[in-house]
């Protein structure tokens, strides 16, 4: 099983330069691969990708782990997705993972699947070879929990503006005339909040159609 990671720098967002690193994987167990990847603040993004010189054995899938540095603890691993025949590369953005690495037990590996291992000051990438429905499996709770994330966030923004708005709220007979305002009835944000909220709910990517 081969597999490589691109990482890609903050600058190299912006162009194509500095040159990218590009790091193979060492096989720590039987079913486990792990790379170090150096200079791990500076890092946004990676992408992870088969070579294609060995496929996944027939019904497997790899599980992609993120391990960020902490000077003072072993490595905790968090999962960012997999890789699969039918998949056999992936971007992940880990620039929001570093502060808040996770407990092993949240995804079901043990902290020492990769080995015992040192304190590292390197951010580290472990694939775990696996049945692929289990991949499948695991995989998808990483994306229903980033789209229950992103869901709360929209949903406590628009609380958040609602209720800003209707701070400033006025009755008719309080309002000073002044015709450089425009005033708008708080029922009508009332009912756009209702409606956005409720399209939302039924699909968490309407507003990308």
């Amino acid at each position: 099983m081969v597999e490589d990671t691109v990482v890609k720098s903050k600058e190299v967002d912006k162009v194509a330069f500095p040159p990218l690193q590009v790091q193979s994987f060492e096989q720590v167990g039987e079913t486990q691969f792990l790379t170090t990847i150096h200079d791990a603040d500076n890092i946004n993004h990676i992408v992870v990708f088969m070579t294609g010189t060995v496929p996944f054995p027939q019904g497997m899938g790899g599980l992609v782990y993120f391990s960020w540095p902490d000077p003072n603890a072993p490595p905790t691993w968090q999962l960012l997705g997999h890789l699969a025949e039918d998949k056999p590369s992936a971007i992940f953005k880990i620039s929001g993972l570093k502060k808040g690495s996770v407990g092993s037990n949240d995804m079901g590996l043990n902290m020492n699947a990769f080995g015992q291992q040192l304190f590292s000051h390197n951010a580290q990438i472990g694939i775990s070879v696996e049945p692929i429905l289990h991949v499948q499996q695991q995989s998808a709770m990483v994306t229903n929990q980033t789209t229950s994330n992103y869901v709360q966030f929209c949903q406590k923004m628009l609380e958040n503006f609602l209720n800003y708005a209707s701070s400033f709220g006025v009755t008719q007979a309080q309002m000073t005339p002044n015709p450089n305002e425009t005033f708008i009835p708080l029922s009508v944000l009332q009912l756009w909040y209702s409606n956005f909220e409720r399209r939302l709910q039924q699909n968490s990517n309407f507003w990308r159609t």
